[in-house]
């Protein structure tokens, strides 16, 4: 006689954990499957490199551009080109983890990758890897623009002068300081409109309150992006007798690195401790 044994109901069988270049391959599929991403990075490149060489033209019709020593490449990136490139950046890094939130596939990304770390990891990566070349495509554009109008006056400079390579890299990395930004409070707030407030109070209208008049209020605007985007940009070193206080080169470029650094660490963290 023979007895059956006890037929166990069948267990799932888990798949092997997504590789990260798996997961940054998805991440590139999303971005670029937005329609609005294309069209709006290149009118955003266009509209930076045109307001480039509006102010260059304007600069000149006053006189201002005589030679050399008066080019700041700052001038690169003036009012309306930065703060719309901080804008745009800031809004399009949060809308590649808040558009998830809104349309619920935030919960099937994270059934499919448990890993919510790397996940996060890996939008943060594609992210900055995008936005480098937008900040690079349109701070290149914006001074060759601007040196070809100043090459008629013969007030154009070289790469090589003192000062413009340093500008132009940190023009160039401040599309994606700022996207990496947005992302990150994209993760903690999990709103759009909550968002893009808290990006623009931050990047924007944040370092407008304080002044380098007083110690307290030029160390409070030297730790902001924008701030230390304007000291890293600049192409003369501060008059030592000023009455007012400037932000060191060295100290720029650490607020340049900790403000993504410290928003992606938190959106790590808190997304490893909420249920979405």
């Amino acid at each position: 006689m023979t007895t059956r044994a006890p037929v166990s109901p069948a267990t799932p069988v888990a798949g092997p954990p997504a590789r990260f270049r798996d997961l940054l391959a998805s991440e590139w599929i999303k971005t670029r499957s937005l329609r609005s991403t294309p069209w709006t990075i290149v009118l955003t490149v266009l509209f930076v490199i045109g307001s480039a060489a509006v102010a260059t033209l304007s600069d000149n019709a006053a006189g201002s551009g005589s030679g050399p020593a008066d080019f700041l490449p700052f001038d690169a990136y003036p009012p309306a080109g930065s703060w719309t490139l901080i804008l745009v950046a800031a809004s399009m890094g949060a809308l590649t983890v808040v558009s998830e939130y809104s349309s619920g596939l935030i919960r099937t990304t994270t059934v499919a990758v448990p890993a919510r770390g790397q996940l996060v990891l890996a939008k943060a990566a594609v992210t900055a890897v995008l936005w480098t070349a937008v900040g690079t495509a349109a701070s290149t554009g914006s001074f060759l623009v601007s040196q070809a109008i100043l090459n008629g006056h013969h007030a154009d400079v070289p790469i090589t002068h003192p000062g413009v390579f340093r500008a132009l890299l940190a023009s160039a990395l401040l599309a994606p300081v700022c996207a990496l930004v947005g992302l990150g409070l994209g993760v903690l707030l999990r709103h759009a409109a909550a968002t893009t407030v808290t990006s623009v109070f931050t990047l924007l209208m944040l370092p407008t309150m304080f002044s380098e008049g007083n110690r307290w209020s030029a160390d409070i605007k030297h730790t902001l992006v924008s701030a230390a985007w304007k000291r890293l940009a600049q192409n003369w070193e501060p008059d030592p007798g000023s009455l007012g206080y400037t932000a060191t080169v060295p100290g720029s470029w650490m607020v340049y690195a900790l403000w993504p650094l410290i928003t992606v660490a938190l959106a790590v963290l808190v997304v490893r401790r909420r249920n979405v």
